[in-house]
């Protein structure tokens, strides 16, 4: 069984050099991986190509240290070109996220395989029309938020008129009813919100700064994960939620 069959978005962790108050990448990395997270994202603005596919391979060699290759799935943002150099240097690359305005989903795929993870960020602007018409044949996962504003991606929510959408947990309960692939939420996620986030239905939380910025990685990434298993609710009651979620109307 390919890891994109098993993947598990549950507690998902996204990280780059401008996040981690200037420790290293792969000391946050570890700390996440030893702290039972399940996905794991490189992801910078700033850093070259060179540096990316680096963290991507140091990323890679901590997950297979901890013995996770096949559980921990490891992909990269928006950047096709770095998964397919990371990959031809033989660094175990799972797939990719990319938003609206990156590479198509649909080239994703075609070069990296069937047994690639892609995934996409669910678009702002008319959020649940989109995801209740997009085309999922190709993706793994929707990426959806904000929960807050997030000076980790301050664009992030923005719709066309430049304002930020936060989504209430009624909104992500809606998601998660309607949409046809899992659906991870993150923006400004703290462990305060985990409770109540798990109850929606959704398949899983992201941060960025709640981890990669506090005093004690590891323990803040394992306080988060206890969270989410201690409150995610079982498939049978996730399916109740989501049929109960489906004929609201939005859009």
């Amino acid at each position: 069984m390919s890891i994109r069959e098993k993947l598990d978005i549950s507690a998902y962790f996204v990280v780059g050099p401008e996040n981690t108050k200037g420790r290293p990448v792969s000391q946050i990395v570890k700390a996440v991986v030893e702290a039972g997270f399940t996905c794991v994202q490189i992801r910078s603005k700033t850093a070259s190509a060179r540096e990316l596919i680096r963290l991507t391979g140091q990323a890679a060699d901590i997950i297979a240290q901890a013995g996770k290759s096949e559980e921990i799935a490891l992909l990269v943002d928006d950047r096709l070109d770095v998964v397919l150099a990371a990959r031809k240097q033989g660094i175990k690359v799972d797939g990719i996220h990319v938003g609206q305005s990156d590479i198509p989903v649909e080239v994703c795929r075609d070069y990296l395989g069937s047994d690639s993870i892609v995934g996409l960020s669910a678009r702002t602007h008319e959020l649940f029309d989109y995801i209740r018409t997009a085309d999922v044949s190709q993706i793994d996962y929707f990426g959806a938020g904000p929960l807050h504003e997030t000076q980790t991606k301050p664009d992030c929510g923005l719709d066309l008129n430049g304002k930020v959408i936060t989504r209430s947990f009624s909104d992500i309960a809606e998601l998660a009813g309607i949409s046809p692939v899992p659906v991870v939420v993150g923006g400004g996620v703290k462990l305060a919100d985990i409770p109540q986030l798990a109850k929606t239905g959704v398949d899983g939380f992201f941060v960025v700064s709640a981890i990669s910025e506090a005093d004690d990685p590891k323990s803040e990434a394992a306080h988060l994960a206890e969270a989410w298993e201690a409150n995610r609710l079982p498939k049978k009651e996730k399916r109740a939620v989501r049929f109960a979620a489906i004929p609201r109307g939005h859009g």
